[in-house]
């Protein structure tokens, strides 16, 4: 919820005072810069709970700076290269200084995750909700605002670069209370080598997933003007705040996961997954439906211009709800199945890229709207991910031998009475389309939490809710 809160306010300014076109070439460049930090960090910030799980009597930070080191070896030959070749992330446009120095914020990036999931590790996940949740998005917020009149053509960069300088100095502060100085540490380059060696797996299923997620807007790149990339954006980052209800759980949920496999608790893991699945689509279902529906309204607060991109963030939304089983199955799969975890997502990204073009070609052929064309791509996305959930939940499911996807049959209750309470806001005469957001939004949340909480909770669910005799909270 705070990340959500936190992030709106960038979305207003950006859509607000930036508009779609400077929008888009930011996107464009950050794409880059996304991919490069995660590429960077290497599958460490799921693989650092198994390194420090399995240490003998090595000290934890020093398997930490190991990590750190690989870190920024990669980071900056990622750097480098962006920055000889910055025509990568401004085709069609010359870039200023400070956008070409865009990619020296890459190792802040990597370096911050990297920390965080260590802190994870020892169950401090404040740190992570402080670092992400607040000071990140709230800085790049209050920076591209400042920015603005002064800045105009670079202020989305700079606050950008800002709000990852932040993170990073969020994550240090306790790690370095958590963990402290690296005593006795020293570079072994054989080491590095076999850790790198180790998490390529992971670093592959990271990149793959990543990359279910963005090649729709590298696509757009490719067929579109930076107007229409910009557009699409917006809804991305619109439909990307449920899907930071996965990512919250990511650091509590690897060192539970990797426990329960030490110890050999199959069923447990099984558990673990089946219950966190069905937390994640319930929440992730209902913010969809919040911001599909009245999808025209939610859209045009960040701006008029942004109303065509209403088709797109329907598909984007529905498709970050069906995208979390398959997002949670592969917490487990990515420890007990890596190299078919990563067949797997390697096939679907392949199946999503050849539909997304087969869409636009389509549609273009029909002589449909560019905006229809736009939304090509998050079509695909949504199929790919739901087949996706399909195969991995009962691959995991196979391996495990115990259910683990979280759909429970009163979750289509839940979704049919909200969807009747927002077609009934939505029909109401444009002129009372503030109804939509200001009644018709807590209307849709409480008639679908209502109904879920009712038919779909069970006892564990209920438990997160309440507190036992004592003033100890039972969580299931």
């Amino acid at each position: 919820m705070m990340r959500l809160v936190a992030r709106l306010p960038f979305l207003f300014i950006a859509g607000r005072l930036y508009g779609p076109d400077t929008l888009g070439t930011f996107a464009r460049a950050v794409l880059f810069v996304e991919v490069a930090a995660l590429l960077a960090t290497f599958g460490l910030k799921r693989g650092l709970a198994q390194a420090i799980a399995e240490a003998d009597e090595r000290p934890h930070v020093q398997i930490v700076w190991d990590c750190l080191v690989v870190a920024a070896i990669a980071s900056g030959l990622a750097s480098a290269a962006l920055m000889l070749v910055p025509e990568l992330m401004y085709h069609g446009s010359s870039p200023t200084l400070l956008e070409r120095l865009l990619p020296c914020i890459i190792v802040a990036s990597a370096w911050s995750d990297i920390m965080l999931a260590a802190l994870a590790y020892r169950r401090d996940v404040q740190a992570t909700v402080t670092a992400r949740a607040v000071i990140e998005p709230w800085t790049i917020s209050i920076a591209a605002g400042v920015l603005y009149p002064i800045a105009r053509h670079d202020g989305l960069v700079i606050a950008y670069m800002l709000s990852m300088i932040a993170a990073l100095v969020a994550s240090l502060v306790p790690f370095v209370r958590s963990y402290g100085r690296p005593h006795g540490w020293r570079l072994h380059p054989a080491r590095t080598i076999a850790l790198i060696r180790r998490n390529a797996p992971l670093a592959g299923a990271d990149a793959l997933e990543w990359g279910t997620r963005n090649v729709d807007r590298s696509i757009l790149f490719l067929m579109f003007e930076p107007r229409i990339v910009g557009i699409y954006w917006m809804a991305q980052q619109v439909a990307s705040i449920p899907g930071k209800l996965k990512t919250s759980f990511d650091p509590i949920l690897g060192p539970v996961i990797t426990s329960s496999l030490a110890r050999g608790d199959t069923a447990g893991v099984a558990s673990q997954v089946r219950q966190v699945g069905f937390w994640i689509l319930a929440a992730q279902t209902g913010l969809a439906l919040m911001g599909s529906i009245p999808g025209e309204a939610v859209m045009g607060t960040v701006g008029p211009q942004f109303v065509a991109g209403t088709a797109a963030l329907a598909f984007l939304l529905m498709a970050e709800a069906a995208a979390s089983t398959g997002a949670v199955c592969e917490s487990a799969l990515v420890y007990i199945a890596r190299l078919q975890n990563m067949a797997i997502s390697i096939g679907m990204l392949l199946f999503q890229v050849g539909l997304s073009f087969a869409l636009i070609f389509g549609m273009q052929a029909l002589g449909w709207p560019l905006a229809y064309q736009a939304a090509g791509p998050a079509v695909a996305l949504f199929l790919s991910v739901s087949l996706t959930s399909i195969i991995k939940s009962n691959y995991l499911a196979r391996l495990l031998r115990a259910r683990v996807a979280g759909w429970r049959w009163p979750m289509a209750w839940a979704v049919a009475a909200a969807g009747l309470v927002g077609a009934a806001f939505t029909s109401l005469p444009h002129r009372f389309e503030w109804a939509e957001l200001l009644i018709g939004e807590p209307a849709i949340a409480g008639v679908y939490i209502f109904v879920l909480y009712r038919w779909a909770f069970g006892p564990e669910d209920r438990a997160l809710f309440r507190r036992m005799p004592g003033g100890e909270a039972v969580v299931g």
